[in-house]
């Protein structure tokens, strides 16, 4: 549908603040790469599906791989869950497929089923710090958090731990009620080098996708964060 032909005026305004106003925007810049990457992940966050698919050519356009797309798609599983992410797997693969990508892309595991534990374990102190290194016994759940996703996903290569982190918080961000995740994560990120002020640029270059009351709620995690 050209939304130009049936609401004129609402696309004047929304383009131009989401195209202009927020890109251009001096001191909340982000490389194309990166900005294209929060998009993406916030988009996943918030299920906004067929946003997702006009974004994502644009996205393959300025620099992003398809192995760094999908590697985002795969790490969004623990974060969302299959139920929600399956639609946004199905639509990169048949957009992929579409330009002539061959599938499946090149395997970018770096772990076995058994090391998968150790070596979440030490992707959970990397981020947030020593006191996570037993955090694994406290019951299955969390057993399962350090070797599934983090063992499984964020030893993972095609996209390093700053990225992970950062698509990590947009997932939380653009879902919504995950206050006290959010807050953790934007620790972790501060912890690997994405700063207060980076995380303030995602949520700014994130928040046309998302609008105001999430984007607010994410601010104030990354305060409590910095805080701490």
């Amino acid at each position: 549908m050209n939304y130009y032909d049936t609401d004129p005026e609402f696309m004047e305004r929304f383009e131009k603040f989401a195209f202009e106003e927020v890109v251009k925007e001096e001191g909340q810049s982000l490389e194309e790469n990166t900005r294209y990457l929060a998009i993406l992940s916030t988009l996943m966050g918030c299920q906004g599906i067929e946003e997702y698919q006009r974004v994502l050519p644009r996205a393959l356009d300025a620099g992003l791989t398809p192995v760094m797309v999908k590697e985002m798609v795969y790490q969004a599983v623990d974060y969302l869950g299959i139920g929600r992410v399956l639609p946004f797997l199905d639509a990169t693969n048949e957009y992929l497929i579409s330009i002539g990508v061959d599938l499946p892309l090149p395997g970018q595991s770096t772990t076995t089923m058994e090391n998968r534990m150790e070596r979440g374990a030490q992707a959970q102190v990397d981020i947030f710090g020593e006191q996570m290194r037993d955090a694994w016994k406290n019951g299955h759940i969390n057993r399962w958090l350090a070797a599934n996703c983090f063992g499984d996903y964020y030893t993972r290569t095609g996209l390093d731990l700053k990225q992970r982190e950062m698509i990590t918080f947009c997932f939380l961000m653009a879902q919504g009620g995950c206050e006290p995740q959010l807050t953790a994560h934007a620790k972790g990120n501060m912890n690997l080098g994405n700063d207060k002020e980076f995380l303030i640029k995602v949520v700014s270059q994130c928040l046309p996708y998302i609008g105001y009351p999430r984007s607010l709620n994410a601010i104030t995690c990354i305060d409590h964060a910095a805080e701490q």
